[in-house]
C-alpha cells in the first residue's frame, strides 16, 4: 500500500503550516489514473511540493512518501502540490499545525 499525504497548508503556503499524512483511500479501492512513473521530477507514490506556481524545472523542493504529520516551517508564497501517489490515496491541504483546518481531498494524479 502506498502512503498518501494530507498537506497542511493552503494553496498559498504560510509560515508554520502542516503536512499531515495518513490513509485516505478505501481498502481495495483503486484509481484508474494512478501514477505509473516519475512526472515532473516526482516519483510514483510520492506527494511533491514545488516552489512557485510551476514545476520548477522538474525539481520539487520537498517530497513525502510515508504516513504521518509534517509541520512545515518557513514556507511562504505560492507553491504547487502534486499528488503522484497510487491506490487512490488523497492529499489534504490544511491551515494549522497537526492537520487542523483541512480542506477537501486532492485525488491521485492532480495538483493544486
Amino acid at each position: 500500500m502506498r502512503s498518501f499525504v494530507r498537506a497542511a497548508v493552503t494553496v498559498m503556503f504560510t509560515a508554520g503550516a502542516v503536512l499531515a499524512t495518513g490513509a485516505g483511500a478505501q481498502a481495495g479501492a483503486s484509481d484508474t489514473r494512478d501514477a505509473q512513473d516519475t512526472y515532473a521530477g516526482c516519483q510514483s507514490g510520492y506527494v511533491c511540493i514545488y516552489p512557485g506556481a510551476s514545476w520548477n524545472g522538474n525539481r520539487p523542493e520537498a517530497t513525502y512518501f510515508r504516513y504521518g504529520v509534517y509541520n512545515l516551517n518557513n514556507q511562504t508564497g505560492t507553491h504547487r502540490v502534486f499528488n503522484n501517489q497510487t491506490g487512490g490515496a488523497t492529499v489534504q491541504l490544511c491551515t494549522g499545525y497537526d492537520g487542523v483546518g483541512c480542506g477537501e481531498k486532492m485525488p491521485t494524479w492532480t495538483y493544486w
